[in-house]
């Protein structure tokens, strides 16, 4: 019985050290990880752990258990070489889209940077800061003849070598009123640059994604998951696009490209525009809307709404990286995420939004939202109060 015992300990070493060494083999052509001797540490601690703890069948089966969980997670960090690969990026000429354009650049991407104004000083500052390797584009979304001129531009420039990515980050954000109070201009252009934009983009550009097996990259938001008060029109844009990279990705898997979503939460970008386009956005308000609903909400609550987006302006991060690392996770690693949700609490609440009932995620947002709640003129009167 002991000389059985013994065989069975040896074998259970044995086959414990063949998943440490398959461990660290995957480990090797994983980047930027912590240290192997610590993984080494770190596996033969738990090794020890679940082998003295619990029976060698047990023991044995859990230590397997967390080196498979440990192999799925070092394969979805192992990395591609860059190579010089070209990748196009909507939206640069400032916030997110520019300061991904200079990070790409960085790391050795041939980068092309889509611009609304290629004579503007965010297309000057990637001309001024950035290598040869970039070029400025000329490209609103909304317009499918720039979209075709940037295209037979990037042909040109990478020829046989591909394009290896897309990254559709134009995007604007509007001004964040109820949804019976915005305009419907402000629906439709939200919905032409953020998803239609964003589609004719994707269209445009396929066909080189499919030579190259590359990848695709939409970046939405955390809106598109999680309802939030006075984001109607931006949100249901977001909404969208995520559903057409979802669907874009089983459709695209079979020519192996790979499609990732990045739903960010707030950052501090120059999307929410500025104070007197928040005052031309009052006035649109205040000009176009029915007088029983001008009535109902009342002009001191329209003019509260700007207090609202200086709020998001408040609590928005002024560091990018989490989400630009996302995007570089999104084109360079072998097996890239569906999903990224970078930013404060974004992973937390599209979590929530998801699994917890509705009732409970809609109290918890509106006890997250702003202190100061401003209410429209007919529910702040008495007499409405007593009749409600």
């Amino acid at each position: 019985t002991s000389a059985f015992s013994c065989e069975m300990a040896g074998l259970c070493l044995a086959a414990a050290a063949l998943l440490v060494a398959t461990v660290l083999s995957k480990y090797k052509k994983s980047p930027e990880q912590v240290g192997s001797q610590a993984v080494c540490l770190a596996l033969g601690l738990w090794a020890a752990v679940c082998l003295i703890s619990l029976s060698l069948f047990w023991g044995l089966a859990l230590f397997s258990l967390s080196c498979l969980l440990m192999y799925t997670y070092l394969s979805e960090q192992e990395w591609l070489p860059v190579d010089q690969k070209a990748v196009l990026v909507t939206g640069s000429d400032c916030g997110l889209g520019h300061a991904i354009c200079k990070h790409l650049d960085k790391m050795g991407f041939t980068v092309f940077a889509g611009v609304l104004n290629e004579q503007g000083s965010g297309a000057e500052e990637l001309r001024r800061s950035c290598s040869s390797r970039l070029s400025v584009l000329q490209m609103d979304v909304t317009k499918p003849e720039q979209v075709k001129e940037a295209h037979s531009k990037v042909v040109e420039k990478v020829q046989d070598k591909g394009l290896w990515a897309v990254i559709n980050n134009a995007g604007i954000f509007g001004f964040p009123a109820d949804g019976e109070l915005i305009p419907m201009n402000e629906y439709k252009q939200c919905m032409a640059v953020n998803f239609f934009g964003a589609v004719e983009v994707t269209k445009t550009f396929l066909p080189l994604l499919r030579r190259s097996k590359g990848r695709l990259v939409n970046i939405s938001s955390m809106g598109a998951g999680v309802p939030m008060e006075k984001m109607a029109s931006y949100s249901s844009t977001k909404a969208a696009l995520t559903m057409f990279s979802s669907v874009m990705r089983q459709e695209l898997s079979k020519w192996g490209v790979k499609v990732a979503v990045v739903q960010p939460g707030a950052f501090q970008t120059k999307i929410t525009g500025t104070s007197d386009m928040w005052e031309m956005h009052e006035k649109k308000i205040l000009e176009h809307l029915p007088r029983e609903v001008l009535a109902d909400y009342g002009e001191d609550y329209i003019l509260t709404l700007k207090h609202f987006l200086a709020h998001l302006l408040d609590t928005a991060s002024p560091d990018f990286s989490p989400l630009i690392l996302d995007v570089q996770h999104a084109l360079c690693a072998k097996h890239p995420a569906a999903f990224y949700s970078p930013g404060k609490r974004a992973f937390l609440w599209l979590c929530m939004a998801s699994i917890f009932p509705t009732g409970l995620n809609d109290y918890l947002w509106k006890t997250n939202a702003t202190k100061a709640r401003h209410m429209p003129r007919a529910l702040s009167l008495p007499n409405r109060n007593k009749a409600m």
